[in-house]
């Protein structure tokens, strides 16, 4: 066995499993802080019972993402020791960053988020929501800017091999990084106002708590309404990043082998991409498309994977349909708030049973869709693990095979328990429901109260 292939196998297996539960957190946190806030302007009991259900959802999966994070921490070491050296300069202080404003905003205040209610007053309870869901985005932030400046590395100098900082103001706002950080957070805010709607539209076709499942419904729909064209707007101009400074990326990302020269680019809607004899199977195209969205002209140039070495060509099948499966998923999720907005004017869209059975049906896709764009981003670099610079074969750790396949097995067992744990925990919660009976606190009374522990 390959300790490359291995180690590979385990960091993406390890990023898979962990980004299921930040993507959540990050969204949900921000959609805590939108019902506190009406709580705390219309007194309305519903949007506490709401706040108390959906936190218990969000600190399961909060608690999930930070065991399941440290372990990528470690692999940076135990796989990928020699990348962990050369470019510990730029990554170590992000990384730091990341552990000291996010980390420490969120396991700062997310005791008082949870248990907070009657010792702090209503406005310092709403201060740390809020602080929560900023250190989730601030911890997005950090790694999207390191992720990013392994796409497009700037802000340095090359010293006997290892990566010297000349500028941290061009290594954070590296090229990829505006687009690199906008897609994650709407991604984010997406999935979890999928989630929540799914969720919702799934009690309400059981018929369990009519008014607090239609409320909870009705914000995820309005967020979800705002997010998904957003996503569909930063996906095409990241596009365009990836054109500009990824050209090989792009190439296989749209299986296109041939630089087009006095005519269009075609766009391939559907094909099988054969590596080996430099072609696309069975495809489907639109003239010129490509050169469109990606040049703004019909016979823009757009170059092909031949201009590029075959070892510096990505895994074209893979990038490919990744990246297709990704975007389908974001128009999926677009159009169907189409439908929702004109289910909306015509006041049904509580009582449209086909409705609720799809968002049921979506509800994990905004998941998939994440874990697909991380798979295109990071197998579309390849082969190399700083782009253009340090390839992957190069950063790898020396070790035997055999201590990747033992760790990797003990990985496989240990998120085993966790996911089991975590499905298991989850869906008690669900199962229960929201507290409808324990009486509301008014927002006075919890001053008082506050007031009266000091």
């Amino acid at each position: 066995m390959d300790t490359l292939l291995l180690s590979r196998i385990q960091f993406g297996l390890t990023t898979a499993f962990h980004i299921i539960f930040p993507t959540l957190t990050i969204g949900l946190a921000v959609y805590l802080v939108v019902v506190e806030a009406l709580w705390l302007k219309t007194k309305n009991a519903l949007y506490y019972r709401m706040y108390r259900f959906w936190v218990k959802i969000f600190a399961i999966h909060f608690a999930v993402g930070v065991v399941t994070g440290i372990t990528l921490e470690f692999e940076f070491g135990t796989n990928f020791a020699v990348f962990s050296q050369r470019v510990a300069n730029v990554m170590a202080p992000m990384l730091a960053y990341e552990g000291m404003t996010a980390f420490f905003l969120e396991a700062g205040f997310l005791g008082i988020m949870l248990f907070g209610w009657k010792r702090v007053p209503p406005t310092l309870h709403f201060l740390s929501t809020c602080l929560v869901a900023l250190g989730a985005t601030f911890s997005a932030f950090w790694i999207m800017a390191a992720n990013a400046w392994m796409q497009s590395p700037a802000g340095y100098k090359l010293v006997d091999g290892t990566f010297m900082i000349t500028s941290f103001k061009e290594a954070i706002f590296n090229p990829s990084f505006p687009t690199h950080i906008a897609h994650m957070l709407l991604a984010s805010y997406s999935t979890a106002a999928f989630v929540v709607a799914g969720i919702s539209a799934y009690y309400l076709l059981k018929g369990f708590h009519v008014d607090f499942y239609k409320r909870s419904l009705a914000l995820a729909l309005i967020m979800a309404a705002v997010m998904a064209p957003l996503q569909v707007v930063v996906g095409d101009a990241k596009g365009l990043a990836v054109f500009e400074h990824q050209p090989a990326k792009l190439a296989a990302m749209e299986a296109h082998w041939e630089t087009n020269v006095g005519r269009g680019a075609d766009f391939i809607a559907f094909a099988l991409p054969d590596a080996q004899n430099e072609r696309n199977r069975f495809e489907i195209t639109v003239p010129n498309m490509l050169s469109l969205l990606l040049t703004h002209s019909l016979d823009g140039q757009v170059r092909g994977l031949k201009e590029f070495p075959k070892e510096d060509r990505p895994n074209i099948l893979v990038t490919f349909w990744t990246f297709r499966i990704m975007v389908a998923i974001g128009f999926l999720f677009f159009f169907v708030m189409l439908w929702a907005a004109w289910l909306w004017f015509r006041r049904r869209i509580f009582d449209t049973p086909i409705f609720l059975k799809v968002l049921v049906a979506i509800q994990p896709l905004g998941f998939v869709a994440t874990i697909l764009g991380w798979v295109t981003a990071e197998m579309g670099r390849q082969p190399w693990l700083v782009y253009g610079l340090l390839r992957t074969s190069e950063g790898a750790s020396p070790i035997a095979p055999g201590n990747v396949i033992w760790s990797l097995m003990m990985f496989g067992l240990f998120f085993g328990v966790i996911g089991a744990s975590y499905f298991y925990y989850t869906l008690q919660t669900l199962h229960k429901g929201p507290d409808m009976e324990t009486p509301i606190p008014s927002v006075q009374r919890m001053g008082r109260a506050a007031d009266a522990g000091r």
